[in-house]
């Protein structure tokens, strides 16, 4: 049975890719700075020590690890974090890899659709050249060249762009659904930009796929093939949760003004393409926006508070 050794195990997607990998009767280990129990080991990537007891016997190495885009105001203190919690991650793995000359099977080291920065209705494609406005274009490039120095140890390295994550879990969705609760549905400037989203279990599962098939490397697009509209994923999550709602705009100055450099995550408009990960094989559950919210409010339309 091979072994997983995951970095950010305790986020969003790692806390579920950890379930679904135990679930099937594989062997996890966590990556954590506070390491509490059974199967978590110590690291620091702010100072770079890892506890080499975590590398032995390793197959598969995946890192998520890196701190919450907007979790908080992006002051230029929390954009050094952002940035260096990332960039020195993979390179506090790389480090590792290299003391103990272990070499994984494959590595994942996670990447993000803001590299693309605001494309408004143009499709985004792995190929494409970075943004050149903005915050999030230039920390994805460092982030994404920190994987290099994996992929330098001669360890088969895929870097996932992930994008919106579709889980009730955390993340965006239960942001987007607490206005519905109270019947106003709450849509971003005209609601017109496009919003590339990916349901948890299919990120879990891509993410799986691209370690265990030999022939995946590079960049790829982490995403559904069918990206919405802000103002239609917003209908779709009411529609899903079996409410009746109010549909409003929240305006693009009050939200600068609200948010500052960080209302980017929410009004940047990103049409990415998930052609390349189909043409290597991978098959989504929840390629449609309605089954995967359908799927993640299951029970909840049927009872209606």
């Amino acid at each position: 049975m091979p072994v997983f050794l995951i970095a950010g195990g305790t986020g969003l997607i790692g806390a579920r890719l950890t379930d679904l990998l135990r679930n099937t009767g594989h062997a996890v280990r966590i990556l954590s700075r506070q390491p509490k129990g059974p199967g978590q080991y110590a690291w620091d990537p702010a100072t770079g020590r890892c506890d080499a007891a975590a590398l032995e016997g390793v197959d598969y190495l995946i890192n998520l690890a890196g701190a919450g885009i907007a979790d908080r105001r992006w002051t230029p203190a929390r954009k050094q974090e952002i940035r260096d919690s990332r960039v020195n991650a993979a390179a506090t793995l790389a480090r590792a890899l290299r003391d103990t000359g272990v070499r994984p099977r494959a590595y994942v080291g996670a990447s993000a659709i803001g590299i693309y920065g605001n494309t408004g209705e143009q499709w985004n494609r792995e190929a494409d050249p970075p943004g050149a406005e903005g915050f999030m274009p230039p920390v994805s490039v460092d982030w994404e060249n920190s994987h290099r120095a994996v992929a330098d140890l001669g360890v088969r390295t895929v870097v996932p762009r992930i994008g919106i994550v579709l889980s009730r879990e955390g993340g965006a969705l239960p942001e987007m659904e607490k206005p519905v609760h109270f019947g106003l549905g709450a849509y971003f400037a005209d609601g017109r930009a496009w919003y590339s989203w990916i349901h948890i279990d299919d990120l879990c599962r891509m993410l799986l796929f691209a370690l265990e098939n030999e022939h995946l490397a590079g960049v790829y697009n982490a995403v559904a093939p069918h990206p919405a509209r802000n103002i239609d994923l917003v209908k779709a999550i009411a529609r899903a949760m079996g409410k009746t709602a109010l549909f409003a705009p929240a305006p693009a100055f009050a939200l600068r003004l609200l948010l500052g450099e960080m209302a980017d995550v929410v009004l940047n408009s990103n049409r990415v393409s998930a052609d390349k990960i189909l043409e290597a094989g991978f098959t989504f559950s929840f390629p449609e926006l309605e089954a995967a919210l359908r799927n993640i409010y299951s029970g909840m339309a049927a009872n209606p508070a």
